[in-house]
């Protein structure tokens, strides 16, 4: 009777599997090895944004500096606040006269340079003896971002800057770095008035004090929000012969752009960045400097729900390259890490923040994410479907990115909360029973803030439970297999991300 019960027992399971298989969605991605190619410079992980200056002495910085260098292809890191009065650059003596220390400002780049990484330098914000008046930021950190009292001075301090770095490091060295003109000006981080004429009459002084150090230094802007000030920043610059070695923008996935769509334009927010992107990219070909180079100095993810503590990432970031690809020469995820004072010290390792690593260096999902992404071939095969991203590399190797993403709740996207699914991944003009190996990040693999719940999630980690969780953070060796009939299944569970290599 026992074995009879179990075999009916079996059967049911065998009929709710088969049942449940039947319901997933499906979907079936074709690989066809000779789609036309197109070039894939790995635009995601050459530039990163960090906090502020003064944070990049500490240790602790500079060792997430380290990991994230050793994992993905970054050659720049940009921050605020190089100017700002906690590195002591700029004062003035009992009878007003400038006086200038670039101590904290090569300690600085020094870490940066010995890391292998160097500088793209945002030259903010305003030293307050400098000042118009006083214009505390909001930021934990105050930065005063008023204008000069008198521009002689401002431009003898940016002269002064640029001559220390070119002594220092030489100038082979320095006409690779990238200095961009003050933050996000067209918001808050700006009180000159009008904003617009003021902070041009900024960069106008700024890009010409350096250009009188030497004309090979690189200087760029406006490093708008939500990827504004585009036309009016080129043709003024344009009419009124400033230097302009690049043009900057910055751009997140939860933005409204409400200066680029209308409300019933507005793209879901899956799709917003790239969407905004491609406007400035018009912009940009229809201004009087149309081959200026791009970068976007500042991006990220859908961050509402504190998704970017989740495998989330992982998907947004590939699906971000998949609509992307061809539009800035450069995007910097804003952070590589969570050593970060906007609001203040971090109170708890995981808090939604920017970055790839967390408070006491742990690594987030997102850390894996950019690690396996980094593996793409620089060689893009055209496919059609929104949820996969083919590559080849020099050697001939396939890595195909797959994905099965859903956007956090709070962003009241239609859809419901997303079920797992399944692809099917045909290879054509591959072998039929070709190698491959997979990696996942996934709620089960690599997904760190899972194992920081489960331990209790302590709001200050001991050693022991650091080195637990970086332990969980690992994504293991690849998964190895082959093709079955030159095709592969591949589970997708909400949120997930999949690397398949395939060796021709």
């Amino acid at each position: 009777m026992q074995r009879r019960n179990r075999s009916v027992a079996a059967i049911v399971c065998l009929l709710l599997a088969v049942a449940w298989s039947a319901a997933r969605p499906q979907e079936t991605v074709t690989v066809d090895v000779k789609a036309k190619a197109t070039p894939l410079p790995h635009f995601w992980e050459q530039m990163f944004g960090s906090g502020h200056a003064n944070l990049a002495m500490r240790e602790a910085y500079r060792n997430d500096l380290t990991a994230v260098k050793s994992v993905t292809d970054m050659k720049y890191v940009r921050f605020h606040g190089i100017l700002d009065d906690e590195n002591g650059v700029y004062t003035e003596d009992k009878d007003g006269q400038p006086q200038y220390n670039f101590t904290y400002v090569d300690e600085i780049y020094d870490g940066l340079l010995a890391r292998g990484v160097r500088p793209v330098v945002e030259i903010s914000f305003m030293p307050k003896q400098l000042a118009a008046h006083a214009a505390p930021h909001a930021f934990w950190y105050k930065p005063n971002v008023a204008p000069p009292k008198d521009y002689a001075r401002w431009d003898a301090l940016i002269r002064a800057l640029a001559e220390n770095l070119v002594a220092r490091y030489g100038i082979d060295e320095v006409v690779q770095w990238y200095f961009e003109v003050w933050n996000e000006p067209n918001i808050d981080f700006w009180v000159g008035q009008p904003k617009q004429a003021t902070y041009f009459e900024l960069y106008s002084h700024t890009a010409r004090a350096l250009k009188s150090v030497s004309p090979r230094l690189r200087v760029g802007g406006p490093a708008a929000a939500a990827e504004e000030w585009v036309p009016e920043f080129l043709k003024y610059m344009h009419d009124n012969n400033v230097p302009v070695d690049f043009l900057s923008t910055h751009g997140y996935a939860d933005e409204n752009y409400e200066h680029t769509f209308t409300p019933s334009e507005l793209p879901p927010m899956g799709d917003r960045l790239c969407a905004a992107m491609a406007h400035v990219k018009k912009q940009i070909a229809a201004s009087p400097m149309p081959q200026i180079p791009w970068f976007v100095t500042e991006w990220n993810v859908i961050g509402i729900d504190a998704a970017r503590d989740t495998t989330f990432v992982g998907p947004a970031v590939a699906n971000t390259i998949r609509e992307c690809d061809g539009l800035p020469a450069m995007m910097s995820f804003w952070t590589f890490d969570d050593v970060f004072e906007e609001d203040g010290p971090k109170r708890e390792p995981f808090d939604g923040g920017f970055g790839l690593i967390a408070p006491y260096s742990i690594r987030k999902p997102s850390f894996n994410a950019f690690a396996m992404l980094h593996h793409l071939g620089d060689e893009r095969l055209a496919n059609p479907s929104k949820n996969a991203l083919v590559t080849r590399r020099a050697d001939g190797k396939l890595v195909v990115a797959v994905w099965n993403m859903i956007d956090p709740p709070g962003a009241h996207q239609p859809g419901g909360p997303g079920v797992d699914k399944q692809m099917q991944v045909a290879f054509e003009h591959v072998p039929n029973n070709a190698e491959v190996s997979i990696t996942r990040l996934d709620p089960t693999h690599g997904n760190t803030l899972a194992a920081y719940r489960k331990m209790g999630s302590p709001r200050y980690p001991t050693e022991a439970q650091v080195r637990e969780l970086n332990e969980a953070s690992k994504l293991g060796p690849p998964e190895t297999t082959t093709l079955r009939d030159g095709k592969i299944d591949v589970e997708l569970p909400v949120n997930s991300l999949v690397m398949l290599e395939v060796r021709r």
